[in-house]
């Protein structure tokens, strides 16, 4: 995991619609230099430059999905991208959105897998950053619980608690790698109850879902004719969306990340309570292998989002 920082190798271009929107939407990543970190440019604002780093401090919704902004201005549901990214160990990329929506593709990661291996990775000179976690830090919202523990490598591990008899409990452990995400988490679709997607479209929202980017949930059954693509396929996007999630870090971390009922808000609030502490994690990189806890990334931490989430 510590070695050089990565790009992209070249520009690569994906179209789709957005879940919540319906509406096309089109993104391009392009090759960035070392420290830019994962960028997300508005190209649809005619003579405003909007660009959003992807990072904790940025965040300014999670009710439905994974929102960054900046301005006044958005882009939404970036978790699915962000996992991609993350897993195959891409550090710079600027991300060109026409809209303020990415397109949900089949409501996982696999395509924008496929879209980077199109592009190739690029090795760059600089040292890669990694956030190593210290000490434990635990996050605790009524029945929920999310903590970052030490851990030598990059390990998620999930368990969801519903109480329809279609999902019920169900956990799932990864330690991070391409290969393994690729395998065990890129193909896993959101999901939804059609009891909570109706009252949606009245309001306006998942507009674009249907059963070619989701798993709808009925009363008594999976309602997608082909099924789900794993028995456990629920706790894997939950995972998958925890790996984008903890993305918001800004950069790769070693440790053990642990959540039981999470989801976005979660997720996103356990990150902003790890890098609050400035005890419980470093920043490592092969050049200077114990540098200063915290550096920079706390007293963006305590930026705080809009309270609306």
């Amino acid at each position: 995991m510590i070695g050089k920082q990565t790009t992209i190798a070249r520009s690569v271009s994906f179209t789709g619609i957005g879940v919540h929107s319906g509406k096309p939407a089109t993104i391009t990543l392009n090759p960035a230099e070392a420290d830019r970190g994962i960028v997300f440019v508005r190209t649809d604002l005619a003579g405003v430059d909007v660009e959003i780093p992807a990072i904790h401090s940025n965040v300014v919704a999670t009710e439905l999905c994974t929102v960054i902004g900046k301005g006044g201005h958005t882009v939404a549901t970036i978790e699915h991208l962000m996992a991609a990214l993350r897993a195959s160990a891409i550090d710079n990329v600027v991300v060109e959105i026409d809209g303020p929506e990415m397109p949900i593709a089949d409501g996982c990661s696999a395509d924008f897998l496929d879209l980077l291996d199109e592009a190739g990775v690029r090795r760059l000179a600089a040292s890669r950053k990694v956030v190593r976690i210290l000490h434990p830090v635990r996050l605790e919202v009524g029945e929920a619980v999310l903590e970052f523990l030490p851990y030598e490598g990059s390990r998620l591990d999930v368990t969801i608690d519903f109480k329809s008899p279609l999902i019920g409990r169900q956990s799932y452990v990864v330690d991070l790698n391409r290969k393994a995400f690729a395998k065990e988490l890129a193909r896993a679709r959101t999901f939804g109850f059609m009891s909570d997607v109706e009252k949606l479209w009245k309001m306006g929202y998942a507009l674009g879902s249907s059963l070619d980017n989701s798993v709808a949930i009925g009363e008594d059954r999976i309602l997608n004719p082909e099924g789900l693509r794993w028995t456990d396929e629920f706790v894997r996007h939950k995972t998958l969306d925890a790996v984008g999630d903890t993305g918001l870090i800004g950069m790769p971390f070693i440790g053990l990340f642990r959540s039981y009922k999470g989801g976005h808000k979660l997720n996103w609030m356990a990150v902003q309570t790890l890098l609050a502490d400035r005890s419980a994690y470093e920043i490592v990189c092969d050049a200077s292998p114990r540098e200063a806890a915290g550096a920079g990334l706390a007293s963006e931490a305590m930026a705080m989002a809009p309270s609306r989430l």
